[in-house]
């Protein structure tokens, strides 16, 4: 019973998908083979037709072949169908193999008339308008196998450096970055109602809580606060999850839902090695994707002008020197003196004042012509959970945390990471400083009151990785159904 039930679960439940099959063809060439997929593209001649068929799993589509054109009579572009055929040699140019169609079906059918999703060029804005169906272009399905394949690049890296993936809460009762962009969730039963007689959820007679948790409830927009809980009894963990932003920005950066990958470990009383472990799995990632199809299919259309650009992001993957590390004080000081010589900031740079997108990517474009790690901002302009530097870091005693922003080309900000403050009295003194409640962070403060040690983390936005080594422009075009302030069609 064990042996058959063994052999029952180990045998294949799929038939193989069309990158399965060009990748291992089967080692009979008469045999026969099923493929499932849409219709891309249809030719048909006298005596022989052509369709393109994707089912989605690699950026080449199979090529079908009907000497039998009656076959193709009722295929049109987006239909669904089923093919069976033998897998040749190809003796045209564009592809190894192809099929030679013996049966072909209709699963679903799809007129060409009326069709959204015509083969000539589609406009970003009509693509997001259509969403739902962008997913069967070329560009977005690139895109999101990418985000697939770095997704398992970054589970390789963090299980081979010994991390633990833990999934946090999405609903949370903080914010964990202080700024107040949150969004407040509440059971649908509490929102006001058209309907007069509707009763009321919150309190009552009988004493039920105004809010379903008891208290304010968000959706979260890290979930750092939480890793750090756990990192204090499994020393390092990391998740990526999707985090939440009420900003109304309407940038090329910014999203309202979006996925993030945190990191958070014990034992690390070093900002050298947070930074050593981000370029680590960024390293890793683009090393991952040298030569992957996907990129090639989003990078060609953008033209040869941006071959550099690519092979550049290839060369950081072995680099032979860390990546370029500065203080925020030299970073201030390298800006003043471009702004002095030649005006270029619509914001004058200033110790003390947050760095604005243009100073970022003027930073990593024009000065570094690289990564950079931009590191010990001014505690003023940073949360409260960021360890206080001593005098030596500049300035005195709590001018500036131990933390960093890593600036890239063509995005600005990238990954931003500190560590994080353990000295129970200084992170008392911090949230007190923060205008922030002690009973609120009771449990926060308690991780340092029982066995506290020394740690930190950092936060990477996915969608922003995603548009770095695509070259997508914008990260609207990074996710599968983007939402921000004033569109959410889905």
């Amino acid at each position: 019973m064990l042996a058959r039930r063994f052999l029952s679960s180990a045998a294949p439940s799929l038939s193989p998908t069309i990158r399965q099959l060009l990748v291992s063809p089967p080692k009979t060439p008469a045999t026969t083979i099923q493929v499932n997929g849409w219709v891309k593209s249809v030719r048909r001649q006298k005596k022989v037709a052509f369709a393109v068929i994707s089912d989605g799993s690699s950026e080449p589509g199979l090529q079908a072949v009907f000497t039998d054109v009656a076959l193709a009579k009722h295929l049109t572009n987006g239909a669904s169908v089923r093919l069976r055929g033998t897998l040749a040699d190809s003796p045209g140019a564009g592809q190894a193999k192809e099929l030679q169609v013996s049966e072909a079906e209709v699963l679903g059918e799809c007129d060409p008339e009326v069709y959204p999703m015509q083969k000539q060029a589609l406009t970003l804005e009509y693509l997001r308008d259509h969403c739902h169906l962008r997913a069967r272009t070329r560009e977005i399905a690139a895109m999101l196998r990418l985000r697939d394949s770095t997704t398992r690049s970054i589970h390789d890296y963090f299980h081979n450096n010994g991390f633990v993936h833990v999934h946090t809460p999405i609903i949370t009762s903080n914010d964990c970055e202080g700024a107040g962009e949150t969004f407040r969730i509440a059971p649908s039963s509490d929102l006001p109602s058209s309907t007069p007689s509707a009763p009321s959820t919150s309190a009552s007679s009988e004493g039920t809580p105004s809010e379903y948790f008891n208290n304010p409830a968000y959706l979260t927009v890290s979930s750092q606060l939480h890793l750090e809980a756990v990192a204090a009894a499994l020393s390092r963990v990391y998740t990526l999850s999707p985090c939440f932003r009420a900003e109304r920005s309407q940038t090329s950066r910014h999203l309202a839902e979006f996925w993030m990958l945190e990191a958070e470990w014990a034992f690390t009383s070093s900002l050298t090695e947070l930074c050593n472990v981000v370029e680590g799995v960024l390293r890793h990632i683009l090393r991952a994707h040298s030569a992957s199809p996907d990129m090639d299919a989003l990078w060609r259309p953008r033209g040869p002008d941006l071959d550099d650009k690519r092979a550049a992001l290839n060369a950081l993957a072995d680099a032979p020197h860390p990546w370029t590390r500065m203080p925020y004080t030299q970073a201030v000081a390298v800006l003043a003196a471009h702004h002095a010589r030649t005006g270029a900031f619509v914001y004058a740079p200033e110790w003390g004042k947050s760095l604005q997108s243009e100073h970022e990517r003027w930073l990593a474009e024009e000065h570094v012509r690289g990564p950079v790690f931009v590191t010990d901002y001014p505690a003023s302009l940073k949360p409260f959970y960021m360890r206080a530097n001593d005098a030596a870091a500049g300035g005195g005693e709590g001018a500036t945390v131990a933390c960093f922003d890593l600036l890239v080309p063509g995005v600005g900000e990238l990954v931003g990471g500190s560590l994080r403050e353990e000295r129970l009295g200084l992170l008392e003194a911090a949230i007190d400083r923060h205008g922030l409640s002690r009973e609120d962070y009771a449990w926060y403060l308690d991780l340092r009151r029982y066995g506290g040690a020394p740690h930190g983390g950092f936060g990477l936005g996915f969608e922003r990785l995603i548009s770095w080594i695509s070259g997508i422009e914008s990260v609207r075009e990074c996710i599968a159904m983007p939402r921000w302030a004033g569109r959410m069609l889905l």
